[in-house]
């Protein structure tokens, strides 16, 4: 079971993105509140491959019921990723959507929520690996605009705007955001 969410979940945090975890946890979506639901415990559908920072983040009352399933719907559609000015936003795109508003704040509080030294460190070490994965983003793609011919830098963007790709959600924002300006790259993320 362990080995077949890993794989389902591309070996990254379906929260943060965040790729080949050293701390991964079994999440339950909806939880099991210690056993008060026990359907949920073993619900192939609630269960989620997810890094202890969220995981931990996520373990709030307001949580329990109300984040999107992202294995039934799509977060890129419904929120917008931004690493913009060296800081991270994560919007609903329709603020009437409960759960799409939800979902964009515990984006935000997993990159940005301070309250104790040990998640201060961890929010930390997510926003450098976001800011790294970016950077190579945007390397590739001022490399694409000087060699637009080269099929190696193309095959470089098509992996890093891979969904498998840490920080994918990210990363397709800014192309989908900067569209006319990377237009052969929206194949790569339709």
């Amino acid at each position: 079971m362990i080995e077949r969410l890993r794989e389902d979940f591309h070996n990254k945090c379906y929260i943060c993105e965040l790729k080949n975890l050293q701390d991964p946890e079994v999440e339950h979506l909806l939880p099991h509140k210690n056993g008060r639901y026990p359907e949920r415990m073993f619900d192939w559908n609630n269960l989620f491959w997810a890094c202890g920072h969220c995981n931990k983040v996520k373990n709030q009352a307001k949580y329990e019921e109300g984040i999107i399933d992202c294995c039934r719907q799509d977060p890129e559609e419904l929120i917008s990723f931004r690493f913009q000015e060296a800081d991270v936003i994560a919007e609903a795109k329709n603020p009437e959507d409960s759960k799409a508003v939800l979902t964009a704040t515990l984006v935000r509080e997993v990159f940005h929520l301070k309250n104790t030294a040990m998640r201060d460190y961890k929010r930390e070490l997510r926003f450098r690996e976001l800011n790294k994965e970016m950077n190579i983003l945007y390397d590739n793609l001022e490399e694409m605009k000087q060699k637009p011919e080269s099929k190696a830098v193309m095959r470089k963007l098509k992996a890093l705007l891979r969904r498998e790709s840490g920080f994918a959600a990210f990363k397709r924002n800014y192309v989908r955001e900067n569209a006319e300006r990377f237009p052969e790259l929206l194949q790569y993320i339709a």
